[in-house]
């Protein structure tokens, strides 16, 4: 069975999208396990079906054909475990645990808790080498299935037994020159890659910043195209030997859409295709997508484009019939998919607060839906505002108060946001750091070296400077004495007048001043008062 499912839902990269189009990633895979599934039993139905056929004359064809259709099982089972392990890392990496979380639809793995993920499938099958990996264990695969194909139609017993043409070998290359094309798990090249989009690897074109309920399917398909691949060999096995196909009693209308989420004035366009047993079918096969019949080529496949008009969901219904070429019988099959219209909607976080503060970096992190980070261009006005950052993670520097005003543009969008810029809140004099008046211990007090101005419950990487205050001891039953103290630090003036404390006295820091960062100027913060104890 191949070319079951060439699907789907590829390019989503909002970070917003509707719970209809996730969902249809979530329905998709499941179609795909089915015909994954449907597939592996069709090659062993097959393999059972020819079991009487080895009879008389073509019992040495036995060990050769069983030979060839068991190592293609062996290959084809050890790659769709593979392709399992990578769909468990991903899950667990969303925040599941040993890829199995509440059972639904998609009965092993439910729905990801984080489906909308990108950073895991970035960091695995990119950045961490598994996508290339799985790319060279296709090509291996596909390698594999071929060239058990080759040696078993190539073998001399086979071509005699079977009675095929043997002048030059002729029908022998052509079989296998039409198995080799029929066969998908056909990666694309990195020099096609190139040529076509702004990608280096095939890791990256299939999965850099696709969340995960966009990965499953797609891993699925690989797996899908696997079995496929091993229902065909087992088939043409099966026709060497004069056994009987396996037919399919059921059939789908499977839609490949390059985009689920579009932007109002976009086109959508998808690939619409037969999921059945053998190319055979597309020759008496026809789909309709809501009335509108698709012209479909010699593989079952044609293409459906409409212009997004309206916003909000769209639905497409799709008919497929089907006539077995063998038997003439008629089967019939319907689905649906839909997808979403929609706007381009930007967002923007600041990540500390909800201001920008003058004199220090503000981080903050921008968002647009349906637009890659290096499409995106952020800039500002007011306050002196300047923005540095890329990649979704910026920062702003503002020199006076007002309003800021942060411009984000990308392709179809151009949106501000309002932010206030202010100075640093005061921050709060104290004695050593902790100390903020009060009966304070002889001892302690003397232990102290002069003022720390502190800014409480403030995020930022930022620091103020005492300037300086006014140093004022009241001994018991006698008059003020007063000095001026210029920076946080005690002069000697006022250490002298420390280190003279009694039970009793009263000391005060009047007058104190702090500059922070921004400040042109000192500001005038609280003042001190402490009575020795």
């Amino acid at each position: 069975m191949i070319n079951l499912m060439y699907l789907v839902l590829t390019a989503l990269l909002a970070l917003n999208v509707s719970a209809e189009v996730m969902n249809a990633f979530f329905d998709i895979d499941k179609s795909l396990s089915k015909s994954a599934s449907l597939a592996a039993g069709n090659a062993d139905d097959t393999k059972k079906g020819i079991e009487g056929a080895f009879e008389g004359p073509k019992a040495p064809l036995k060990p050769i054909l069983y030979g060839a259709m068991d190592a293609t099982k062996e290959n084809v089972d050890g790659f769709v475990e593979y392709v399992e392990s990578i769909k468990t890392q991903l899950i667990d990496g969303s925040g599941n645990k040993n890829g199995v979380i509440d059972e639904g639809d998609m009965g092993k793995y439910g729905k990801p808790k984080g489906k909308k993920n990108k950073d895991i499938t970035t960091r695995l099958l990119v950045e961490g080498g598994v996508g290339e990996e799985l790319r060279d264990n296709i090509v291996k695969l596909r390698s594999q299935i071929i060239s058990e194909y080759t040696k078993a139609v190539s073998n001399e017993t086979v071509i005699d037994v079977a009675k095929l043409n043997t002048k030059d070998k002729e029908e022998v290359n052509k079989k296998i020159a039409a198995f080799d094309h029929a066969v998908e798990l056909k990666p694309k090249s990195v020099e096609e890659i190139k040529a076509t989009t702004d990608k280096s690897t095939w890791s990256e074109y299939k999965f850099k910043q696709m969340p995960i309920a966009a990965i499953l399917p797609v891993l699925t398909k690989f797996q899908t195209d696997a079995r496929n691949a091993q229902a065909l060999a087992a088939n043409e096995f099966a026709q060497l030997v004069g056994g009987r196909e396996v037919v399919l009693d059921k059939f789908f209308p499977i839609m490949n859409a390059k985009r689920g989420y579009v932007i109002k004035g976009e086109k959508f366009e998808a690939e619409v295709a037969i999921g059945a047993f053998s190319n055979e079918f597309a020759k008496t096969s026809s789909i309709t997508v809501n009335g509108t019949r698709i012209n479909l080529n010699d593989e079952g496949k044609g293409t459906y484009t409409e212009t997004a008009n309206k916003y909000g969901k769209k639905t497409l219904n799709l008919k497929a019939r089907v006539e077995n070429p063998l038997t003439g019988e008629v089967i019939e099959g319907s689905s649906s998919f839909d997808y979403e219209v929609g706007e381009r909607s930007a967002s923007m976080f600041l990540t500390k607060m909800n201001v920008f503060y003058i004199g220090v970096n503000n981080p903050f992190e921008v968002s647009v839906a349906g637009a890659s980070s290096n499409e995106v261009n952020v800039s500002a006005t007011g306050a002196g505002a300047k923005i540095s950052g890329s990649g979704g993670d910026y920062s702003a520097t503002v020199s006076t108060p007002g309003d800021v005003k942060v411009n984000v543009t990308a392709p179809g969008l151009q949106k501000a946001f309002n932010i206030r810029a202010k100075r640093i809140p005061d921050p709060v004099a104290t004695l050593g750091g902790t100390n903020k008046g009060g009966k304070i211990g002889n001892g302690t007090f003397k232990a102290q070296r002069g003022l720390i101005a502190v800014l409480e419950s403030f995020d930022f990487d930022a620091r103020c400077d005492i300037q300086g205050f006014e140093f004022v001891r009241v001994p018991q039953r006698q008059d003020p004495i007063v000095k001026p103290n210029s920076g946080g630090t005690y002069n000697s003036d006022v250490q002298r007048l420390v280190s003279q404390a009694k039970p009793g006295d009263i000391y005060y820091f009047n007058d104190v001043k702090a500059r922070c960062p921004g400040d042109k100027a000192g500001r005038k913060i609280n003042s001190l008062v402490f009575q020795i104890k």
